[in-house]
Formats: C-alpha cells, sequence, structure tokens
C-alpha cells in the first residue's frame, strides 16, 4: 500500500501536468503574446508549439517531402484507352500480321519507338540468374545491383495500366520482367514503353533482381528483373502459337525450325546436344595429336563409299561434277604425303531415298591413323564413343524409343560385344557357306539366292553377292544390336577398300559398329596395296555394270596416290547424325538436323509484310562480282 508521501508526491505531478496544459492553449489563443519556457518555435509557420506537437509536424513534413519526390519521378497514367474492332487473341494469323505489320511501319516511320536499333549492350547472362539470386526472400530486392538482359517475350499480362508481367526466354533462360510505373527510370514515359509490345517480340530490359511480394502468404513469390527501362529490339509481326495449344505439327516444325526453336524447348536442347557431340569428337581428336583436314566437295569422281552421287556442271569448264559421298580418298591421299594422323568433320552427300535414318546430306566424322590397324580403331572408338556419351549424357546408360514405341536400354560401356558375320550368317540359315575366298563366284551367287528364298527374305534388284550378303546382314545379325556392338570379318567383295584378313582368306580386316540396330560407324585396316587396289576397283566396275549405281567408280588419281606408298593405317567414317539421335533419344533423323530435306508443298502464297504495310523499297545498285 503506497504511503502518504508517495500519494501527496504523485497528485503533485497531475496538478503540475494539468496547469501546463492550461498555459499552453491560453498562450495559443492569445495573439501576440509572450511564448512560456514550455514553447518552440515552428520556423515554417512561426508559431510557438509544445515540444511534442513539434516533432510531430516535422515528421508529417518529412513524409510528405519523400511522398512527393516520388510523385515528381511517377509518370502519369496513360488515359483510357477504347478498344476499337475485335481482341487480338480473336484474330486470324492474316489479319494479325496486317494489323501488326502497319503497326510497325508507323514505329519505322515515327521512330517512336525506333523498331530495328542497330544494338543493344547486354552485360548479364540469364542462365546464371536463378543461380545467383535464387536465395533471394519473398519481397527482397538487390536494388545496388543493374543489369542489361535481351530476351524473347512470349507472355503478358497486365494489371491496370502501370504494370507489366513478362514471360521471357533467351539461350534456355526463363524468367520474369516485372515492369511498374512507380520502378520506371526511362525518358520515354511508361505506357510509350510498353504499349506496342507483343509476344514474340525481342526486348531489352534494364533494372534490378528481386522476387515479388504476392499477397498470399503460401505464395513464395516470383523470381523476377524489376524493369527500369524497357527497350523494344526487334517486332515479331506473326502470331506465335499459344501455350495451351503449341508447336506440335512435325511437318511444320521441319519447315519452320525458327518457330520451332522459339516454342519447342526440347528442340532447342537436341542442337545444343549435337554442338556438345561435335565439339566432343573434334577435341579428343585434337587432343590426340590429329590435324583437322578440309577436302574438296566438288570431285570428278566421288568415291570412298558404296553410294549414289548427286551431279552438277561446271558451265565455264563444261565438266560434270560430283558432290563428295565421303572424304576417305583425299584424306587417305593426305596420309600418303605425310600427314600420319588427319581428320574431317564435314557434310557428305548421297542421292539416295529419304527416310528416318537418311537424309540426302548429313554430317559424318572420318578419321585415318597411319601405322595402325582394325583392332586399334576398334579401341580408339570404345574410347571416344564411351567419353562422348558421359561427358553428353552425364551416363553411359541411356534410353532410346523406336517409332513403333520399343524402348531399348543402352549401356555404352566397353568392352563391346563382337560378332563375325559368316558363322552367324551359318548360324541363321542352317547351312555352310561357302569359303571366303569363293564368295565372290557365280556359284556362290547361286547359294545366296537358295538362302534368300530359304528364309523367306527378298532383297531389291540387282542380285548381286554384296547385295544379298548385306541383306541377310541386316535381318539376321543387325537386329540383334541393341547395345554397342561390333561386327566383323566381312567378305573382301563387300569391301573395295578394307585391307585382306591376315589369316582368313576372303574376308578382310573390317568392322560395323552398330547401336539400336542402326550402323554408327565403319572402319577397316586401310588397303594399302596398288596392285589388289586396283582389282577392288575393277569389280566394282563390273558391280556398277550390272545396273548397281552405287557401286564405287574407278579412281585413278587415287590409284596413282597409292603408287607412292600409303603406310599401314587405320581408319574409319562415324555418322554423326546417328549419333545425336541415340544420345537424345530420336527415331527420325529430321529432328536431329536444323533443316531437313522436305519435299515441295503446294501452299497458297502468304502476304508480304512490305506489301501490306505499303513500304517502298529502296533502290540499290549493282555490284559486279570480283
Amino acid at each position: 500500500m503506497a504511503s502518504p508521501q508517495d500519494v501527496a508526491e504523485k497528485l503533485k505531478e497531475s496538478v503540475q501536468q494539468v496547469a501546463d496544459k492550461v498555459q499552453e492553449m491560453t498562450t495559443s489563443d492569445n495573439a501576440g503574446a509572450s511564448s512560456g519556457p514550455s514553447q518552440l518555435l515552428d520556423e515554417v509557420t512561426g508559431e510557438h508549439v509544445s515540444k511534442s506537437e513539434l516533432k510531430k509536424r516535422q515528421k508529417q513534413r518529412e513524409k510528405d517531402k519523400q511522398k512527393a519526390e516520388r510523385e515528381a519521378t511517377r509518370q502519369p497514367p496513360p488515359a483510357p484507352k477504347r478498344k476499337a474492332g475485335p481482341a487480338e487473341e480473336d484474330l486470324n494469323p492474316n489479319q494479325y500480321f496486317e494489323i501488326r505489320s502497319r503497326a510497325v511501319k508507323r514505329m519505322k516511320e515515327t521512330q517512336s519507338p525506333n523498331p530495328f536499333p542497330h544494338k543493344y549492350t547486354v552485360d548479364y547472362d540469364l542462365t546464371n540468374f536463378e543461380r545467383e539470386y535464387g536465395q533471394l526472400k519473398k519481397g527482397e530486392h538487390d536494388r545496388d545491383r543493374i543489369i542489361s538482359i535481351a530476351a524473347r517475350i512470349y507472355n503478358i499480362r497486365t494489371a491496370g495500366e502501370n504494370l507489366r508481367f513478362y514471360e521471357v526466354a533467351v539461350n534456355g533462360a526463363e524468367i520474369q520482367i516485372m515492369a511498374t510505373n512507380l520502378e520506371s527510370k526511362s525518358e520515354t514515359p511508361f505506357a510509350e514503353q510498353h504499349d506496342h509490345l507483343r509476344r514474340g517480340d525481342w526486348i531489352g530490359v534494364k533494372g534490378f533482381p528481386g522476387r515479388t511480394s504476392p499477397k498470399r502468404e503460401d505464395n513464395p513469390g516470383e523470381l523476377s528483373v524489376f524493369a527500369q527501362e524497357t527497350t523494344l529490339l526487334a517486332p515479331c509481326l506473326h502470331q506465335i502459337p499459344s501455350e495451351h495449344y503449341g508447336f506440335k505439327d512435325q511437318e511444320e516444325r521441319y519447315r519452320n525450325r525458327h518457330l520451332d526453336l522459339i516454342m519447342n524447348k526440347r528442340t532447342r536442347d537436341t542442337f545444343l546436344a549435337r554442338a556438345k557431340i561435335i565439339k566432343y569428337v573434334r577435341n579428343y581428336f585434337d587432343d590426340n595429336g590429329f590435324f583437322e583436314m578440309e577436302t574438296p566437295i566438288l570431285l570428278k569422281n566421288a568415291g570412298g563409299a558404296t553410294a549414289k552421287p548427286f551431279e552438277t556442271h561446271h558451265n565455264d569448264l563444261n565438266m560434270t561434277l560430283a558432290l563428295r559421298i565421303a572424304t576417305e580418298l583425299p584424306l587417305k591421299q593426305l596420309v600418303v604425303g605425310g600427314l600420319t594422323k588427319v581428320y574431317e568433320l564435314g557434310r557428305q552427300f548421297r542421292n539416295e531415298g529419304i527416310d528416318l535414318t537418311h537424309n540426302p546430306e548429313f554430317t559424318s566424322c572420318e578419321y585415318y591413323e597411319a601405322f595402325a590397324d582394325v583392332y586399334d580403331v576398334m579401341d580408339r572408338t570404345e574410347e571416344l564413343v564411351e567419353g562422348m556419351v558421359k561427358a553428353v549424357c552425364g551416363s553411359l546408360q541411356t534410353t532410346f524409343t523406336t517409332q513403333h514405341g520399343e524402348t531399348y536400354n543402352v549401356n555404352w560401356a566397353k568392352p563391346w560385344k563382337r560378332i563375325e558375320m559368316i558363322p552367324a550368317l551359318e548360324e541363321a540359315c542352317g547351312e555352310k557357306f561357302p569359303a571366303g575366298d569363293q564368295l565372290h563366284t557365280d556359284e556362290t551367287n547361286q547359294f545366296l539366292r537358295r538362302m534368300l528364298k530359304k528364309t523367306g527374305l527378298e532383297c531389291t534388284p540387282p542380285l548381286t553377292n554384296t547385295r544379298m550378303i548385306d541383306k541377310m546382314v541386316g535381318d539376321f545379325i543387325e537386329e540383334k544390336c541393341i547395345n554397342p556392338t561390333f561386327i566383323t570379318g566381312h567378305p573382301q567383295v563387300m569391301s573395295p577398300l578394307a585391307k585382306y584378313h591376315r589369316s582368313q582368306p576372303g574376308l578382310c580386316e573390317r568392322f560395323e559398329a552398330f547401336v539400336c540396330k542402326k550402323e554408327i560407324v565403319n572402319a577397316y585396316t586401310e588397303l594399302n596395296d596398288p596392285f589388289d587396289q586396283r582389282l577392288r576397283f575393277e569389280e566394282q566396275a563390273n558391280q556398277k555394270a550390272q545396273g548397281d549405281d552405287e557401286a564405287q567408280v574407278l579412281d585413278e588419281a587415287f590409284l596413282t596416290a597409292m603408287e607412292y606408298g600409303l603406310p599401314p593405317t587405320g581408319g574409319w567414317g562415324m555418322g554423326i547424325d546417328r549419333m545425336v539421335m541415340f544420345l537424345t533419344n530420336h527415331y527420325s533423323i529430321k529432328e536431329v538436323l536444323t533443316f531437313p530435306f522436305m519435299k515441295d508443298e503446294n501452299v497458297a502464297s502468304k502476304p508480304k509484310a512490305a506489301e501490306v504495310a505499303g513500304v517502298e523499297p529502296v533502290p540499290e545498285e549493282g555490284v559486279t562480282h570480283k
């Protein structure tokens, strides 16, 4: 219980507070009266007020000042627009194209904005954005880090006139751009920066990283770039497909690869994997002492493989030339010249049918190594492919799905299985085959015809020994090769450029590597006997005379080079497209070629942007070719 002294003291304090309050009210009511000792001067109004009142006024003035500064930099909201005509999403592609083309023409004329600027400085790689700023929490920003990026718009959402959300992507990185009038630092009004942007446009954005702060407590916010300035870099004149329906039609995807890449991430990933495969092959050979060479594409005689070439005509020389079908012969001529380790990565051209695994032009790699044989080539093949698969896929176990939905689980680890051709065919046919040195005879031709009839196989004419053996190998051996497998022991009659087998007459030192029933590598101990090589070419000429358009031609220039001495050499050719198919799980070669060969299509002509917008061509003077 409080003492009488404490009660008296509290009563005294209360009386004093009442007295002070009365004096304060009296002073404020008497204009011109002198202020008491408890009054402070408000320099803004000239009044004398209490200390607490003065602090309250100063605090409010500071808030008003900050608000005024924000309002000074804030751009006024645009006047509401009246929508005329149908919404853009309701337009058909031609209508959209015409409206958009005219809009871009107006931008060109007014330069507000310039729709095709010469340059935009990008100082940040968006592929690093998630890793570097993913730790930001809901509502956090890094305003001290201003970055400049460029990307394509995939989706646009608006929330009133002063807020835009853009879903953008570039180089596989997908990110959100949040643009608000309040954060804009550009001299261009907010509406003029954003109202002309559409899906598909390329934009440049300058801003800072942050994470949005949605109202819902369970929403962690979206990692975003908060735009301070937005610039149109290149407008898209066409409607891009909606995210809901996508762009899935195979025929259209192959004919419009640019749109396929815009809409389908898997297509982009496939071509990046292809680039990694090519880079790995090139680095492997470079690191192992090989030199990359370039050989002619236009040749008098296209040799080095069993295939029909394309032909063209040189007007000035009045010569018929062929596009190369392989790089083998010129590369081996370089080995004759003393370049003992050479390879070439490049395009080959073969005038053959188009199917799931063949295209008239394709990419191969061939290498030739002096003083090596087919067994060294096997070891190098296993080493190269195993390393490539691990580098590209991250594992030696991959999956491949066929056209019919069969799924193969492939193990690329070495050592690979090896199958001898003739014993495997004897097992499949149930009969002993003629000796290797008799496989080129007419008697063998009759035997092979009987084996085809016995096993129910049909071979397309001409029924040469080579074609019939190849048909049986395809049906009885290749069909069993799921994991990487070497097929060895080919007859010499099938291999005009391979060296004879050192212990089995009539056969040669050659292998073909198969995966998922398809060939990926063809290799030999190279034939380096010029006498034998001429006889092999003459046999090929006989097959061509029988109607085999794919038989090889007799190349006198190559034979002459061999007469100067080709050292013992091993080499191979690898189909790069096939490797990409297996490592990206595509059964069609068209999926792994950036621009596959397509048949002509009969479609109505489409409107041209310049014609729709009425753009006049700029006159140009012709420049003569030098």
